[in-house]
């Protein structure tokens, strides 16, 4: 096996003590200040959002990925049929299943499942929308919300009640529910 000597580079003394590095980090710096500064001066534009009273609500692209949420139909039933597919894709396993039995003296008992148990930790997720691509169902969905927050751990686990409570109703074709399946 051969062995190959890699030469380091000699360094100057400005070098050394990173004080080159650091100058040029300044002078961007200092160049954005200046810059923002010469546009701001003579305008009334405002660079800083006042967070609690204003909202990016209006500014949002369509395509912004939010909290995730479970959706009923429009005479509420659940349109998850505990697949699991949303929680076998997750990345940072942030959703929980436990699949439950429909009773048989249920109206809807043709379909064989729903789930009893339903949580996402809403402090892992990521928010990547691949559990609302993989549902056949289209039982989980991304809402707009992106300010999501708690007073402990517990308070960021949504279970399954208040997935629904923040979801709501969602119109169309449910495949779970189509006499023909």
């Amino acid at each position: 096996m051969a062995f190959v000597t890699v030469e380091r580079p000699k360094l100057a003394w400005h070098e050394k003590i990173f004080l080159s590095t650091f100058v040029k980090g300044l002078k961007v710096t200092l160049g954005h200040a200046i810059r923002t500064f010469k546009t701001l001066r003579g305008s009334k534009t405002v660079v800083t959002m006042q967070y609690p009273e204003q909202k990016w609500d209006d500014q949002l692209p369509e395509y912004y990925r939010g909290v995730p949420a479970l959706v009923t139909d429009e005479q509420g039933r659940e349109r998850c049929v505990s697949c699991q597919l949303c929680e076998f894709i997750c990345p940072p396993k942030a959703i929980k299943i436990i699949p439950g039995e429909i009773p048989s003296t249920d109206p809807w008992a043709k379909v064989e499942k729903r789930p009893a148990e339903f949580d996402i930790d809403m402090i892992r997720c990521i928010y990547c929308g691949m559990c609302e691509e993989v549902c056949p169902e289209q039982a989980i969905f991304l809402r707009k919300d992106y300010a999501v927050t708690g007073e402990s751990r517990a308070e960021m686990v949504h279970d399954k009640e208040r997935l629904y409570e923040i979801g709501g109703v969602r119109t169309g074709l449910v495949n779970k529910w189509n006499e023909l399946k």
